[in-house]
């Protein structure tokens, strides 16, 4: 009994040996080619030259300093605001104006000047502004040696998000808006399920980082969720003689 237990035993330590010393596979080298893909290829986009106003070459022209073609009243007549000298003019009591087209995600380019003369301060000071798909609004407004409320200044999301700069130049000077956008997802039930986002960069500057946008920009009243598709960029009649010129956009 005792030399079978010894011969069992033996076996045992010989099997849990064996199992000890079996040998599995390396993991392999590494190389660079096993972590590069070549397909799909970027596409090639030939950049556009501000010092002649030019846009890239896959850009859409919302307006090339000759007429407002791609635009028309926001109740849907035709714009009636004044073109002239290669840019446009906010012509008060003519209403808002927005794009004919639709747009989804998108990066947009504009450059909008406020009056050189002075007129007013706070809210009444070059007031205009630019609405991502018609809803969600990114304040134009001279911020020159004027203060008005943090979540209303220039480059705001008005009433939502204060701007981390104020890059204002003086009155009479051309500013630019380079906006990268991302339009929101909806659930069946009407929510977001992915909210819109928004990063606004003001003459170089990034002002709005990556914010996350709750809803609507209301001037009275918070923010609303309203499902919707694609939208229109719309610029703001707010009274003020604000122009505009070199809009264009790229769908992303």
């Amino acid at each position: 009994m005792k030399k079978f237990l010894f011969t069992a035993t033996a076996l045992i330590l010989a099997v849990t040996a064996s199992a000890q010393e079996k040998v599995y596979p390396e993991t392999p080298e590494m190389s660079p080619a096993m972590t590069e893909f070549w397909l799909p290829q970027p596409k090639v986009v030939t950049p556009g030259d501000f010092a002649t106003n030019t846009a890239p070459s896959d850009a859409i022209v919302l307006f090339d300093g000759k007429d407002l073609s791609a635009w028309q009243s926001s109740d849907g007549g035709e714009a009636g605001w004044d073109v002239h000298d290669g840019v446009f003019t906010v012509k008060a009591g003519t209403g808002s104006i927005q794009t004919k087209d639709v747009f989804g995600s998108f990066q947009l380019h504009l450059e909008w000047r406020s009056p050189a003369k002075v007129h007013s301060e706070g809210q009444e000071r070059g007031n205009s502004g630019v609405f991502l798909q018609g809803l969600y609004e990114v304040q134009i407004l001279d911020c020159y040696n004027n203060e008005t409320y943090s979540n209303g200044q220039t480059g705001s999301i008005y009433k939502q998000a204060t701007p981390l700069a104020n890059v204002m130049r003086k009155p009479g000077e051309w500013n630019t808006y380079d906006i990268i956008y991302s339009a929101p997802v909806f659930n069946e039930d009407g929510t977001y399920r992915v909210a819109p986002t928004v990063t606004v960069i003001q003459n170089g500057v990034v002002i709005i980082n990556h914010f996350t946008i709750r809803g609507t920009t209301e001037y009275i009243g918070h923010p609303r969720v309203i499902p919707h598709g694609d939208g229109p960029i719309a610029l703001q009649d707010h009274g003020n003689p604000v122009s505009f010129r070199n809009i264009w956009l790229r769908k992303l």
